[in-house]
């Protein structure tokens, strides 16, 4: 009798992944795919990164995590995987095949699942440690050479966000060559680990010399075709930050879905209470821009996801400022964390049912694990929604809210 259980839960497994590559294939994504998608997505960044390789310290507690993906029934695992700075743990034979194998055991369970890597707007001088592969010329169309990556090739002459982001750490300039060829790098590693979405991070900061999005839009189009040939259904998720609304070329949009951060609005005479507002600093709400979308349907406003952003503290933590994109001298997702369970658990459901109310064309990432920043020398506290329990005792008890909230 097990055995015939297994057979028959593998059978309704393989009817489940070909009905969705009725909808998900080397052409694009559906409309009802895409929002199948967006509805259930959450934010666990660098779930697919083991110890000790996380940017932002330890990360434990993966076995409770796989379990609260089935039990919530997530889809879409946001910023999976991804490097800001430390490039050359990219070397590293265990760093990539501890995420694969994370990768495939979600998958025995629900082959369905997702998972976006982070391909973000910093590079660090750690890249010369790393030979280019022949692979990433030829995405590119260019003549293989031997030898390592060039960090100064890939930034503005004009020296413009060069230490960005600390001393020999930049942005990346998309119009140097040698910035498309390690964005192509960073594109098809992940892509080639099973990653089928990928999140480009501040495409306005990398496009600083590209207003017209010409190159971004040549690049892109070399992703896609590498995407059709190294990603499990020929095709790869793209979104990234636009402030703008949109990646629009001619009609046209680059992106299969946009993202931003949910831009939340204090209330000074209420300490650490926020709402959310339409027309708010830069809110992406009822902005997202109709166009024609990579998979070739038409929309008068291209579906988004809005997430808990995380950007650091302010010099004025717990102080109220509505012309800052801090709430209360706070990131997003630090705020959040720091909010007492119930209140937190509230303000979850109420952004939820505000997206859904004032823009049906957005959805709300969950926020199942992102580092959080609380100042007084505290470093590596990561916001875990994960129902607490002695699998995760940090868990911080949103997992049930984000289930009932789906169930409905």
């Amino acid at each position: 009798m097990v055995r015939t259980n297994k057979i028959i839960m593998l059978f309704l497994l393989f009817l489940s992944f070909n009905g969705m590559a009725q909808e998900f294939d080397s052409t694009g994504i559906s409309r009802e795919r895409l929002k199948f998608y967006l509805k259930r997505a959450v934010t666990m960044a660098e779930f697919l990164t083991v110890d000790p390789y996380g940017n932002d310290g330890p990360y434990p507690y993966k076995k409770d995590d796989v379990r609260l993906i089935h039990n919530i029934g997530a889809k879409f695992i946001g910023r999976a995987i991804y490097r800001w700075g430390n490039e050359a743990t990219l070397a590293k034979p265990e760093f990539l095949n501890k995420a694969r194998d994370l990768i495939r055991e979600v998958h025995s369970k629900d082959p369905e699942v997702i998972f976006q890597a982070a391909v973000f707007e910093a590079v660090s001088g750690q890249v010369n440690q790393l030979p280019v592969p022949a692979w990433a010329f030829a995405a590119l169309g260019r003549q293989a050479e031997t030898r390592n990556f060039r960090y100064e090739d890939m930034l503005d002459i004009n020296g413009k966000f060069v230490n960005q982001w600390g001393k020999g750490s930049s942005v990346p300039d998309i119009t140097r060559p040698e910035a498309q060829l390690w964005l192509m790098y960073l594109c098809g590693v992940y892509m080639n680990l099973g990653c089928e979405a990928l999140h480009l991070g501040q495409i306005g900061l990398m496009g600083m010399n590209d207003p017209g999005l010409r190159v971004w839009n040549t690049f892109i189009h070399k992703v896609r075709d590498y995407a059709r040939l190294h990603t499990p259904r020929n095709w790869v998720l793209l979104d990234a930050h636009t402030p703008q609304g949109g990646m629009v070329v001619d009609g046209k949009s680059m992106l299969d879905f946009n993202s931003f951060p949910l831009r939340i609005k204090e209330i000074p005479a209420k300490p650490m209470e926020g709402v959310l507002e339409v027309g708010y600093l830069d809110a992406i709400f009822q902005r997202s821009m109709g166009c024609i979308t990579p998979s070739g349907w038409k929309c008068a406003a291209l579906p988004y996801l809005v997430e808990f952003d995380n950007f650091g503290i302010s010099q004025k933590p717990g102080v109220a400022d509505t012309a800052s994109h801090f709430i209360w001298g706070y990131d997003e997702i630090s705020w959040f964390y720091l909010l007492p369970e119930k209140k937190r658990n509230d303000w979850l459901r109420y952004a939820y049912h505000w997206v859904a109310e004032n823009d049906r064309t957005g959805w709300l990432q969950m926020p199942i694990s992102r580092i959080v920043t609380l100042g007084n020398g505290i470093h590596g506290t990561r916001n875990r929604g994960n129902t607490r329990s002695a699998d995760c005792p940090v868990g911080i008890n949103v997992e049930k809210t984000v289930k009932a909230l789906w169930r409905e």
